[in-house]
């Protein structure tokens, strides 16, 4: 009987081990098959399970997807000075984030505001953004507080508000020049003037 249940057991254990590396062949096969190959380790570092790899692998490209840029934000329609203008509104932390960034194009009456929850100094970069951009920014009441010219695609160059601003607008570089817009003008946004931006 011992005989028996031993050769049993030595069975089970032999198919639980070809099942095993079925498995783990699937998972080297999918590992390698969409590993990218200019990745350094292109195999897995010793000691480190494939299927966590691969697991961090999944998580790392579900996260680029949820985070991608460009997002679809709500729209609102500004005035300065009579110019009409369509801007997309920034008013959460990951559209902020986003921004113009990895944009191809921009219509020429089109633009950003972005909102925020409380009026703070402001500085903007133009890191993966393409477009060159003018920014102004903008106070508690939309008044422009200063305009800055921004270069496209480059993170030397920092983008400063000269005061607390709630607002900032990015528009095509050159449109508010075009239109003799300066700092001083006001901003005409009444059907938005009430929204803050979350933290």
């Amino acid at each position: 009987m011992k005989n028996v249940m031993s050769a049993g057991k030595t069975r089970q254990k032999l198919a639980k081990k070809r099942s095993l590396c079925v498995i783990n062949e699937q998972i080297e096969s999918n590992f390698n098959a969409v590993w990218p190959s200019a990745i350094v380790f292109q195999q897995p570092a010793k000691g480190l399970s494939k299927i966590v790899l691969l697991a961090i692998l999944v998580l790392s490209i579900l996260k680029g997807t949820i985070n991608a840029c460009p997002l679809e934000l709500p729209t609102a329609t500004l005035s300065i000075n009579g110019h009409r203008l369509i801007v997309e509104l920034a008013a959460t932390p990951q559209s902020r984030g986003c921004g113009l960034s990895k944009r191809t194009a921009l219509d020429e009456n089109q633009g950003m505001l972005f909102i925020y929850p409380r009026s703070a100094p402001r500085t903007f970069w133009m890191k993966d953004t393409w477009l060159p951009l003018s920014i102004a920014f903008l106070d508690d009441s939309g008044n422009i507080i200063n305009i800055e010219i921004m270069l496209p695609d480059q993170t030397e160059k920092k983008y400063h508000s000269s005061k607390s601003a709630l607002y900032a607008l990015e528009v095509n570089q050159g449109w508010f020049r075009l239109h003799g817009i300066k700092a001083g003008d006001r901003v005409e946004m009444k059907a938005i003037v009430n929204i803050k931006g979350p933290r």
